[in-house]
């Protein structure tokens, strides 16, 4: 979702300090534009020495401050009037000797400065760390990350993988797309924070042989929005998937299942531990009562072979079953080819489930958008079409409105 304005109306100072990690922070200065941010580069005199301020300016589309002694500013004081324009200051790369700086209030340069002299009750300061795996976990570096932390800074990563000077382990810096969904989801109001959120999502698969089964066409980008919404307000969030290709949502835990058996016996060990429970995917109600061990062949006779069906487990109404004490907050949905409300009042009351969240099946799979009716004992209120992340923000935000305070 690369070409939402997610990041609209923000103002973000992006600093790089020294590392090779900068080749990166170019592709994340487009990624912020792109998503809708204005974005004022900083750069230390070491980042210099990896990427130059004639390419930040160009990705940026504006100057590039680099001397605490700009002369651009009124009075000369970059390091205050920048920092009173931004909605936050993101470092990236964040190399050890800096965030060394940053624990320690030092300010030798302009990005340290500014990060010194922002306003800590409104222009938050987000740290994205690079550095060598041995740099990462020495005690020094740690002991610095605590205290920057404890300050008031957010970090974003480290990532884990392969490392310029040829190593492997923790402390790389977060690719461009992770780094923009952090801060994305950082400006997010945390309406779920402190909550367990157990979302399911996708088709299921009902073997009919070693390769043919029943399905439907379910993409699951509605269950990944969910799964990645709840994230951003503050969940933590356990995602049972069906077999789709999406990526997984930053800070999700996965879950991969084939079948419909496979999806209940994943879900019902986990629902008692969540505080929420949103019934996303399109479970398939039939499965084969015995899956052929062989592809079944074609004999010429043009008749179709015969088997027997089986009903699948309920995994909404089972969970909607259990003990008060260990019921999650249940949201059922409902793809429906028809009379769509109707369906789903009765649906919402065969199920036993507080809300249910409703479609036109049809109309939706597969789509990047989508409407939804929202029904519960209240009544019903309508999702006019957007894209699925926002109606999935806003059906958090209506989740989070009908919980019970913690």
């Amino acid at each position: 979702m690369t070409d939402r304005l997610d990041l609209a109306g923000r103002h973000i100072v992006l600093g790089l300090s020294g590392g090779v990690a900068c080749y990166k922070a170019a592709d994340f200065a487009r990624e912020l534009v792109k998503a809708g941010a204005t974005v004022q580069v900083v750069m230390t005199e070491g980042s210099q020495q990896f990427i130059t301020p004639v390419t930040m300016q160009a990705l940026s589309g504006r100057p590039v401050y680099t001397s605490q002694w700009d002369t651009r500013p009124a009075a000369n004081m970059a390091h205050i009037d920048l920092s009173r324009e931004a909605d936050a200051i993101v470092v990236a790369p964040a190399s050890a000797d800096f965030i060394a700086q940053l624990a320690q209030g030092r300010a030798g340069e302009l990005l340290a400065l500014l990060c010194l002299a922002r306003p800590v009750d409104r222009c938050p300061l987000l740290v994205a760390p690079a550095m060598n795996r041995e740099m990462w976990s020495h005690p020094a570096t740690r002991r610095n990350v605590a205290q920057i932390v404890a300050d008031g800074a957010h970090l974003l990563g480290p990532g884990h993988g392969d490392q310029a000077c040829g190593e492997v382990g923790d402390g790389r810096m977060l690719e461009p797309a992770e780094l923009r969904d952090d801060l994305i989801a950082f400006f997010q109001p945390k309406v779920l924070s402190g909550r367990h959120v157990l979302v399911t999502a996708g088709p299921t698969f009902e073997a009919i042989d070693p390769v043919r089964g029943i399905t439907n066409l379910s993409s699951g980008k509605m269950g990944f929005a969910i799964a990645r919404a709840a994230a951003e307000a503050g969940a933590q969030v356990t995602l049972v998937a069906g077999p789709v290709s999406l990526p997984t949502p930053r800070g999700v835990r996965r879950i991969d299942v084939l079948s419909a058996l496979q999806m209940h016996d994943a879900v019902m060990p986990l629902a008692p531990h969540h505080d929420v429970f949103v019934a996303t995917a399109a479970v398939a109600d039939w499965r084969p009562a015995a899956a052929s061990e062989r592809k079944i062949k074609k004999d010429g006779s043009g008749q179709a072979p015969a088997f027997e069906m089986t009903e699948n487990p309920d995994i909404l109404a089972a969970v909607a079953r259990l003990p008060e004490a260990e019921r999650p907050y249940c949201v059922g949905f409902a793809a429906e080819s028809h009379d769509v409300l109707d369906n789903a009042r009765a649906k919402r009351l065969r199920k036993g489930v507080p809300l249910l969240v409703a479609n036109h099946g049809p109309a939706t799979f597969g789509r990047d958008d989508n409407t939804l009716l929202l029904v519960d004992a209240d009544g019903v209120a309508e999702m006019p079409r957007a894209d699925k992340l926002t109606l999935a923000r806003a059906l958090a935000g209506a989740i989070a409105q009908r919980l019970p305070r913690p």
